[in-house]
């Protein structure tokens, strides 16, 4: 039924249940709205309430290339 309300097939309803990831975003719309729930697809969208996705971002920063230098005296004894 839902396949049949958002206008695609079931095959692309099995494929969203699954979690595909190539699943057009006109599709999860159309059946956020069948469910009363299109105020979700803002809040996905929301990079700052996507916790996974700000984590993801932090590990991708660049790492420091060269160690800290060593202020003068403070070498080995």
């Amino acid at each position: 039924m839902l396949a049949e309300r958002i206008g695609v097939s079931t095959k692309t309803v099995q494929r969203m249940e699954q979690g595909h990831a190539g699943i057009a975003l006109q599709h999860l719309a159309r059946a956020l709205q069948v469910f009363g729930e299109l105020d979700r697809l803002g809040r996905l969208m929301d990079t700052a309430e996507d916790s996974i996705g700000l984590m993801l971002a932090d590990e991708k920063l660049p790492q420091r290339a060269r160690p800290p230098k060593l202020e003068k005296g403070a070498g080995a004894l």
